[in-house]
C-alpha cells in the first residue's frame, strides 16, 4: 500500500498547508484595518437587530389594537346589517320607537365590555334627535357630551354612507385629549364607537425603550397623540413612512421603529435611547481588540500544531474517503495513531459505512413521515378570524330571534367544521371539495346577502377526480378576505376543466378562480409567483404559500399554480394538476 505521508514530503501549491499557511499570514495584515471596521460594523447589526426585533414587537400589538377596533367596526356593520330595531327609530308610534331605544340600548351595553379598549357606543337618530349612549365608567360625563357635540356636528354635515365607511377610525382632539372616533350610517340613524387614545394600554414591558425612551401614537402628520411631553423635550422627529428604522433627537440620540394602523390615520411609535442599544458594546470591542493582538505571536506554533495534529492526519482519512468516492464500499479508514477526535471521526466513520444498508431504508421512512406530518399540519391552519365572526353572526340572529336563519348558519358551520377537521385525508373528491365550498358559500352570502355571489362550472366526470383537501377553499376564502367589498357587489367564478396535449400522454385538470376585486398588488404578485412568503399592508399570505407548499409536497414538480390579475381588475389563480395523482400519493 502507497505511504499516505508520501504525499506531504512534495510541497505543491494547490496543498492544504500551504493554503491554510497563506491565509492566515493573508488575515493578518488587513486584522488591524478589519478590527477598525468591525466596531462600526457591529454598531450597524446591533441597530438593525434591536430596530427588527422592536419593529416585530409594535407590528404585533398595533395589530392586536387594529382588531380590537374592528371588532367594534363588526358589531356596527352587525347592527345595520341585521337592522336590529335602527329602522324603528323613526317609527311614528312613541311605543315602537321606546321598545327600539330600550333594545339597541341593551345590546349597546351588554356588548361595550367585549370591545376593549373601545370606551363608549352611540346610536343617533336625526329624526328625532334621539342619542342612545352606551359608556364605560372610566369615561367622564364632560368627555360624553364632547363627543355627542361632535358626533352632532359631523351628521349635520351630511356625508353618505359610502363616506363615513372609507373615513376609518377618525382621530379628532377634544380640548386637551386625542379621540378615535368611528361613524357609520344606515339612512337617517349613525352610529359609531370612540375611544381616548390616551387610555390604551401599550405593553411597555415587552419594549425595552428604559427609562430615558417612550412609546406613543402620533398621527400622519407627525403630531404626536400620546406623550407630547416627551417629544417637546427630546425633539425626536416623527415621519410618517416607518417602513424602516430612523435616528432622531436633538441632543440624545434615539432609535425610532414604528408601525401604522390599517384601521385609521395613526401609528404606533417607539423611541429607544441609542445608549441603551449599545451600552455592552465597548466591552465586546475591547475584548475582540486584544485576542487578535494577542494571536500574532502564537501564529508559528499554531502552524506546526496545525500540521502535527490536524493535517497529517487528515491526509490518511482523505486517501481512504477517495476510494471510498471511488465506488470501493467495503473499504475502511485504517487504525493509526492520533488525537481521540480524529480517531473517533475514523471510528463513528467506519461504523457509518457498515450501516449505510439499514439507514437509507430509515431515512426513507422518516422522510415520508415527516412529509405526512406536514401536510396535517398545513391542512389544520384555520382561519380564526371567520369562526368568530361566524359565532357573531349565530349570537346577533339569536339575539334578534331570527330562529331560521340561525339555524341554517348553524348547520353550514357543522358542516363547514367536520371537513376543515379531516386531516387524516391526503386526497378528497372534486365533489368533495365543491360540496364544502358551496357550503362555505352559503355562510358567505347570509353574512353578506347583497354584495356577494359565486359561480361554480365543473364537467360532472370530473366529480370523482381526487385533489387535495381545501385545495379551492384555500383561494375562495382567500376572496372574501381581500376582494369583498360594500361598495360593489363580489362576483366569484370557480371552473373546473379537463387538458390533453397531443404531445403529453398524461391528462391534466384545470382549475380557473377569478374575482371582480382589487386583484393583487404589483410588488405581492412577484412575490408570490416565485413562491416566496409575502407579508405587506394586508398581513401575510400564509394560505397561498400553504397551497403551493401542499402541491409540491404530493405532486412534486408535476402541479402547478399562476397568479395574475384580470382586467380592468380582479385576480386569477389558475391550477394545473394530474388527472391521476402517483399511487403513493393515495395512501393515508
Amino acid at each position: 500500500m502507497t505511504n499516505p505521508l508520501g504525499r506531504l514530503t512534495h510541497i505543491s501549491w494547490k496543498s492544504l498547508r500551504i493554503k491554510l499557511i497563506a491565509g492566515v499570514v493573508l488575515l493578518v495584515a488587513p486584522l488591524i484595518g478589519l478590527l477598525i471596521y468591525s466596531n462600526f460594523y457591529a454598531v450597524e447589526v446591533v441597530r438593525n437587530q434591536v430596530a427588527e426585533s422592536n419593529k416585530n414587537l409594535m407590528s404585533m400589538y398595533m395589530d392586536q389594537f387594529d382588531r380590537s377596533l374592528q371588532n367594534a367596526d363588526d358589531y356596527l356593520l352587525g347592527l345595520i346589517g341585521t337592522g336590529s330595531g335602527l329602522e324603528e327609530l323613526d317609527s311614528a308610534t312613541d311605543f315602537e320607537r321606546y321598545s327600539a331605544v330600550r333594545r339597541l340600548s341593551v345590546s349597546a351595553t351588554g356588548m361595550l365590555p367585549s370591545l376593549q379598549p373601545v370606551d363608549g357606543i352611540f346610536i343617533y337618530s336625526v329624526s328625532r334627535d334621539e342619542y342612545i349612549p352606551a359608556h364605560s365608567s372610566r369615561t367622564t360625563i364632560d368627555e360624553r357630551q364632547a363627543v355627542r357635540s361632535y358626533v352632532e356636528a359631523t351628521t349635520a354635515r351630511g356625508l353618505t354612507a359610502k363616506e363615513l365607511f372609507h373615513r376609518g377610525w377618525d382621530v379628532r382632539q377634544i380640548e386637551s385629549s386625542h379621540y378615535l372616533i368611528r361613524l357609520m350610517r344606515s339612512d337617517s340613524v349613525y352610529l359609531g364607537a370612540w375611544m381616548n387614545i390616551d387610555r390604551a394600554d401599550i405593553p411597555l414591558d415587552f419594549i425595552h425603550t428604559g427609562t430615558e425612551g417612550a412609546v406613543l401614537f402620533a398621527d400622519l402628520d407627525g403630531a404626536p397623540l400620546t406623550n407630547e411631553e416627551f417629544v417637546g423635550r427630546t425633539g425626536v422627529r416623527i415621519e410618517e413612512e416607518l417602513g424602516h428604522y430612523y435616528l432622531t433627537g436633538k441632543r440624545d440620540r434615539f432609535l425610532a421603529v414604528g408601525d401604522r394602523s390599517s384601521k385609521g390615520s395613526f401609528s404606533l411609535i417607539a423611541f429607544i435611547p441609542e445608549g441603551k442599544i449599545l451600552e455592552k458594546l465597548p466591552q465586546l470591542q475591547r475584548l475582540v481588540a486584544l485576542i487578535t493582538l494577542g494571536a500574532i505571536p502564537l501564529l508559528p506554533l499554531c502552524l506546526y500544531l496545525l500540521r502535527k495534529v490536524l493535517l497529517v492526519p487528515l491526509n490518511r482519512l482523505l486517501q481512504a474517503m477517495k476510494r471510498i468516492g471511488e465506488g470501493n464500499l467495503d473499504t475502511r479508514i485504517p487504525q493509526f495513531r492520533t488525537s481521540e477526535e480524529l480517531a473517533a471521526v475514523r471510528d463513528t466513520f467506519n461504523a457509518m459505512m457498515s450501516q449505510i444498508r439499514e439507514l437509507r431504508i430509515s431515512v426513507y421512512e422518516e422522510k415520508l413521515s415527516k412529509q405526512k406530518a406536514e401536510l396535517q399540519h398545513l391542512q389544520l391552519q384555520l382561519n380564526p378570524h371567520f369562526f368568530i365572526n361566524s359565532l357573531n353572526m349565530v349570537h346577533m340572529l339569536a339575539r334578534t330571534k331570527n330562529n331560521a336563519l340561525a339555524e341554517e348558519i348553524s348547520l353550514c358551520l357543522v358542516h363547514y367544521f367536520r371537513y376543515m377537521l379531516r386531516s387524516d385525508l391526503h386526497f378528497v373528491t372534486l365533489g368533495e371539495e365543491l360540496l364544502h365550498i358551496r357550503n362555505y358559500v352559503r355562510i358567505q352570502e347570509l353574512r353578506y346577502p347583497e354584495d356577494f355571489r359565486c359561480e361554480l362550472r365543473v364537467p360532472d366526470f370530473l366529480l370523482r377526480t381526487a385533489i387535495p383537501p381545501l385545495l379551492l377553499h384555500t383561494f375562495v376564502e382567500n376572496t372574501v378576505k381581500h376582494a369583498l367589498t360594500l361598495d360593489e357587489p363580489t362576483l366569484l367564478s370557480v371552473a373546473v376543466d379537463l387538458e390533453a396535449r397531443e404531445d403529453e400522454k398524461e391528462e391534466w385538470i384545470h382549475i380557473a378562480i377569478q374575482d371582480n376585486g382589487p386583484g393583487f398588488r404589483r410588488e405581492a404578485l412577484e412575490e408570490i409567483n416565485r413562491g416566496n412568503r409575502v407579508v405587506d399592508q394586508e398581513g401575510e399570505h400564509i394560505g397561498l404559500w400553504n397551497a403551493s407548499r401542499r402541491l409540491q409536497l404530493l405532486y412534486g414538480r408535476k402541479a402547478s399554480i399562476r397568479y395574475g390579475n384580470a382586467m380592468p381588475h380582479g385576480a386569477i389563480v389558475e391550477i394545473r394538476l394530474p388527472l391521476r395523482p402517483a399511487a403513493g400519493n393515495l395512501e393515508d
